[in-house]
């Protein structure tokens, strides 16, 4: 929209003026009469529209700036933009890093998002869709003894089921814990590296996963899936129990003959 819009304000005085800015600009986008692409009236207009000072303006704006809803572009305005949860995903990382428990709490939605993605998945995949499942189990097997590159090719494959659900509430949520989860895939990676066994599994059970969405048959990949979290969980805690066996041996010493 080349031509900025033009707003109403609307108040019942109980807010101060910050709060009432940032208000009145989250009804307008989460109704939908300021789109993406839509300029904003300039600070001094919006300042006299909405009762407050410039200042005030400046910091709501700013505000929004932050979390991607608006861009502020130096001699021309403030633009709605198209939503962009990375600054999403940052500011949830330092939030929960703070709270104890927040990784499991994570890990519990992750598992309802995916579990609900892949059924989806399984009647809305696209074959380019298809073909990025095979890529990331491929990519799987390749890194299967490096952590750090492994855990990425994991959260990618899980990261392509919830895309290939094609829906954009379970994608923008899946994206807002992105970067704990990915932080969660390296560190899974490491504990269960002793596991014997655990490279064969890694990727026989991603490749069913997917040979399972790719047969439409949803039943059978939401109980891969959940079973794939299951046995996940079992093996941190064998992986868990095995450091403690190893940390509890008192060291050998050789006797000196």
């Amino acid at each position: 929209m080349n031509k900025p819009i033009k707003i109403v304000q609307q108040s019942d005085g109980s807010e101060d003026g910050y709060e009432r800015v940032v208000s009145f600009l989250r009804e307008q986008l989460v109704t939908g009469q300021l789109k993406t692409g839509d300029r904003l009236l300039p600070e001094r207009d919006l300042a006299s529209a909405l009762g407050v000072s410039r200042p005030v303006i400046r910091e709501a704006l700013r505000a929004l700036a932050t979390l991607g809803a608006l861009e502020i572009r130096r001699g021309f305005g403030t633009v709605v933009r198209e939503p962009n949860f990375t600054a999403l995903s940052d500011y949830f990382g330092l939030v929960l890093a703070q709270q104890a428990g927040a990784v499991d709490d994570v890990m519990q939605a992750r598992i309802a998002i995916e579990r609900q993605a892949i059924r989806l998945a399984c009647s809305r995949a696209l074959a380019q869709d298809l073909d990025k499942l095979s890529q990331a189990v491929q990519a799987i097997k390749e890194t299967i003894g490096d952590p750090v590159k492994g855990g990425a090719a994991d959260f990618y494959f899980h990261t392509m089921i919830v895309e290939a659900a094609h829906s954009p509430a379970l994608s923008s949520v899946y994206a807002a814990v992105a970067k704990l989860l990915q932080q969660s895939h390296t560190e899974r990676r490491r504990v269960i590296a002793s596991v014997p066994g655990v490279d064969a599994y890694l990727v026989d059970h991603h490749e069913a996963i997917m040979l399972a969405i790719r047969r439409k048959n949803a039943s059978e990949a939401d109980a891969l899936l959940a079973e794939h979290f299951e046995i996940g969980a079992n093996l941190r805690e064998n992986a868990a129990d095995v450091g403690a066996q190893r940390r509890s041996k008192p060291p050998v010493t050789q006797r000196v003959p």
